[in-house]
Order: C-alpha cells, then structure tokens, then sequence
C-alpha cells in the first residue's frame, strides 16, 4: 500500500492550478447557478442571476459570515479552478456583467470546465498513487486529455458531451482503486453507492472498502476506519466524522470534508484541511465492538 507521506508535496505541487483563486473570476459561482431555500442556502436565486451578496468587485459580501447567515451551502462549493480559467483563458477577462454574448457564452461553458478540473484533481492523485506500469501510462494519459480539453475554446467545451467523458475517466479511475485496494489487507467489503443515509456507522471498520457514490448524509461516523477508503463522490453531507480515521483515504475532495461534521479527533489525508468549523476538541472514544485492530 503507497505510503501516504510522500504524496504531501506532490499534490499540493501538481494541485496547484486546481485551487479556486476569486481574485481572477468574475464570481461565476455566485451567478450561474440556482439556489433553493433550505438548510444550505437562505434565499431563493434564479440560475443566471446574481446572488445579492456579490460585490461590484466579484467577491462575496459575506464570505467570512456565510454559515452564520444561512449559506453553508456557498461553503463546500469548489469549483477545481474552474472559475479563473473560464474568466480568463477562455474569456480573456471579459464580464459577463457587461458583455451579453459572454453572459451566455460562460453559461454553457462553466460546468462543463468545473467537471474537467474536478477530473483533473482525482487524475492528479491517481498518478501519484500509481507505481510505474501500463495502469499509470493511462491515467497520465487521460491527465494530459483532460488538461488539453480545458484550454480549447468556448464552442468546443460547450459541444463535449461532459457526462460522457466523466464516465469514461470514472471507470479508469475505478481501475485505480481497485488496483491500490488491493494491497490493503483484511479490507472491509465494499458499499459502492449504498444508501447509508443516517446509518449507525459509529466505529465501523471500513477501512479499505469501497464506498464510491455512497449516501452517507447524516451518517454516524465517529470513531469510523476509513484508512485508504475509496470515497470519490460520496455524499458526505452531516455525516459526523469526529474521531474517524481517514488516513489515506483515496478521492476525498475539501468540498466533502467542509460539508461534513469533524473535530481535533478526526485524522486526515496530509493533502486536506480541517474545515474551520470543526470543533478542535476530541470526541470519546467509539465501543471497539466489531471493530478490527489497527495495522500499521
């Protein structure tokens, strides 16, 4: 099994055209897309229309108070990066605010680049896990595919067929996993898209395990052994993972962790961060009923 250390400065290295930077987006992700009143978001907002928090200078009013006014939604959005290169690579900095054709233009052509920088970040890990052989020439491959497509230009990135793409990369990704699970040893079975919703998961041993797609919203997690567990898509939303052990968990995005519950007890990959919300406490420790000792 790779040895989680080493993969700190690779990623954050490779990584680093992945990471949101406002200050060269014209706050698509506060314009393009809808919001509906509810526990994520406090208001009602039309797609295409701008959220009243944004800023003549594209940055959010209440960026730093979102969660105390009724946004926690506007907090797991990340969008890879994708913002700052439809502003800028394909629109050459032109606003949409001031620019009709653009406004329609950046539309069609945003989600498209947020899928393509959300594949980009998991291909980036892929190949960092990846010994040398003919699974890593694929994945670096598809990498070097995808960073193509996100530099051609509005028509074509609005013509690709998105889902499509993502499924095609999804499946080498899964040969991914499959590959680096399987030096995992005594790994849990796996629960790809299992409807865990609200499940009693407190202390479980998951370790190794698939959960790819899996519902886990509201789950109790605490104590939970998710080392090296796949998670690429699981819906992680209030899932309480303080004490769990997510040490080399593989596709875990900050969206995830920032949507979920945590504390001072909840151990990470190296490449994340603890949301600010977390507490900085540590929960009890779980029963160790069921659960399997830890190998090191």
């Amino acid at each position: 099994m790779p040895d989680p250390r080493p993969l700190l400065p690779l990623l954050a290295d490779a990584r680093r055209d992945l990471t949101a930077d406002c200050s060269r987006c014209n706050g698509l992700c506060c314009v393009l897309p809808a919001f509906a009143a509810s526990a994520d978001f406090a208001i009602d907002k039309p797609a295409g229309t701008p959220c009243p928090n944004l800023q003549p200078d594209s940055r959010c009013g209440i960026h730093d108070r979102l969660r105390d006014r009724g946004f926690p939604g506007c907090t797991v959005f990340d969008c890879f990066g994708a913002g700052q290169r439809v502003t800028q690579d394909v629109f050459g900095g032109a606003d949409w605010r001031t620019d009709a054709a653009t406004r329609a233009a950046t539309a069609a052509v945003f989600p498209v680049m947020r899928q393509l920088t959300e594949l980009l970040w998991y291909l980036t890990e892929a190949t960092a896990l990846l010994p040398a052989g003919p699974l890593h020439t694929e994945v670096t491959a598809a990498r070097t595919r995808t960073e193509q497509l996100t530099g051609t230009g509005a028509d074509e990135l609005a013509a690709l067929d998105a889902a499509a793409y993502r499924s095609e990369v999804g499946e080498l990704l899964g040969r991914v996993s499959d590959a680096v699970r399987a030096d995992v040893p005594g790994r849990a079975r796996d629960r790809r898209g299992a409807d865990l919703m609200g499940a009693a998961l407190r202390g479980a041993d998951l370790h190794g395990a698939s959960l790819r797609g899996a519902y886990l919203i509201g789950a109790d997690l605490r104590g939970a052994d998710l080392r090296h567990a796949d998670l690429l898509g699981a819906d992680l939303r209030a899932a309480d993972l303080r004490g769990a052990d997510l040490t080399g968990a593989l596709f875990l995005t900050q969206p995830q962790l920032t949507a979920a519950l945590g504390d001072g007890g909840t151990t990470l990959p190296e490449w994340l961060t603890r949301p600010a919300h977390w507490s900085t406490s540590r929960s009890a420790a779980p029963p160790s009923r069921g659960r399997r000792p830890r190998r090191r």
